[in-house]
């Protein structure tokens, strides 16, 4: 590329990168999405200076930024579609026996900040609320291994339940986030 090329670029750069910039982000609505498609913008208008004939430079510039963004839009929209995803995925057969990525990730974030909300109770409520909750106890089961009466047992659950409760309303936890009753 000559310098004169190379001068008129960089004008153009200058001039031009923050309104281009912000017409991307109007349609993308993406800050990281705008800036990555107002380099692409100028990549291809860098590419074809060669063919730009004296048109309203400006216009020129907001078509091929428009039609970068409607090019990472329509690829965004192949990636989307998967052919026969919706049968493949009806059968029960192809369903992971581990359940969705996704939910197992929450699921396993929520059990991290239980127990990590559980060390804050006290060492018998702690131990009562796991051995009922995650071991599936019975309450005579609980009564054997903690040498409690079965008032007791109820007595105790029912305050490390409510106390666990009232802790994770102070987290801003809410019920049907994290499955909380």
């Amino acid at each position: 590329m000559d310098d004169g090329r190379r001068n008129e670029l960089d004008n153009l750069y200058r001039k031009y990168t923050k309104p281009l910039y912000y017409f991307l982000l109007k349609l993308s609505g993406s800050h990281q999405l705008a800036e990555d498609l107002t380099q692409e913008t100028f990549v291809r208008a860098t590419i074809s200076l060669s063919f730009y004939k004296n048109e309203d430079v400006r216009a020129w510039l907001f078509k091929v930024a428009r039609n970068a963004y409607l090019d990472e839009w329509r690829r965004r929209q192949r990636r989307k579609w998967v052919p026969f995803a919706d049968y493949l995925f009806s059968k029960d057969e192809m369903a992971s026996p581990y359940g969705l990525p996704e939910d197992e990730a929450i699921k396993k974030e929520t059990s991290d900040d239980l127990q990590q909300l559980m060390t804050y109770l006290p060492e018998q409520y702690r131990s009562i609320l796991y051995l009922r909750e995650v071991e599936m106890f019975s309450y005579q089961e609980i009564e054997e291994a903690l040498e409690l009466s079965e008032n007791q047992v109820k007595v105790t659950l029912h305050r490390a339940r409510k106390r666990l409760a009232q802790m994770a309303e102070k987290q801003g936890w809410k019920d049907d986030e994290h499955g909380m009753d």
